[in-house]
């Protein structure tokens, strides 16, 4: 097995549990929070695609799809163009909005590109640094787990909440 090989696997069980989580969902049930000030479904849906979309165009050297695609625009959020969640308070977790459709039109453009991207990755290139703020500094195949731990962590808070709103 490639990297690519294993990058792909790991990405597509991303999207796998996405669908499954926002099937049928109404656009109530995206919003809808089960205590005040907890994250909802759509906010967790935009955050780690935004944070797919942020980090793998980072270290392909691409823009965003977020950006390029024009989903900004046609999310329409109060938000910075360049924001992806990271620290926001409850009222800008309220501010995520958006219907199933769109949210996974997103996800599935920025999978693809991911997709397109992993495809390259060779061993030896697993060992590039890509961030010097750390230390130790972060490699292409740390940042790229960390991308997907993230998208896993917060897909299964997604079908946690789904399990908690809908009977």
């Amino acid at each position: 097995m490639t990297p690519a090989d294993l990058l792909t696997d790991a990405f597509a069980r991303v999207l796998d549990d996405l669908e499954g989580v926002l099937d049928g969902l109404a656009d109530d049930v995206l919003v809808a929070r089960p205590a005040p000030g907890a994250n909802t479904i759509a906010w967790l849906v935009w955050h780690l695609t935004r944070v797919q979309d942020d980090h793998v165009a980072d270290v392909a050297g691409s823009g965003q799809v977020w950006t390029d695609d024009g989903y900004a625009e046609r999310f329409g959020l109060p938000l910075d163009p360049a924001d992806t969640g990271y620290g926001h308070t409850g009222e800008q977790v309220g501010s995520v909005r958006a219907p199933a459709a769109l949210l996974l039109d997103y996800y599935r453009a920025t999978h693809a590109r991911t997709l397109a991207f992993v495809a390259t990755v060779t061993p030896d290139d697993l060992d590039r640094v890509v961030d010097t703020r750390w230390d130790p500094p972060v490699t292409l195949g740390v940042r790229l787990v960390s991308v997907v731990n993230d998208c896993t962590q917060h897909v299964g808070q997604a079908a946690y909440l789904r399990g908690l709103l809908v009977s």
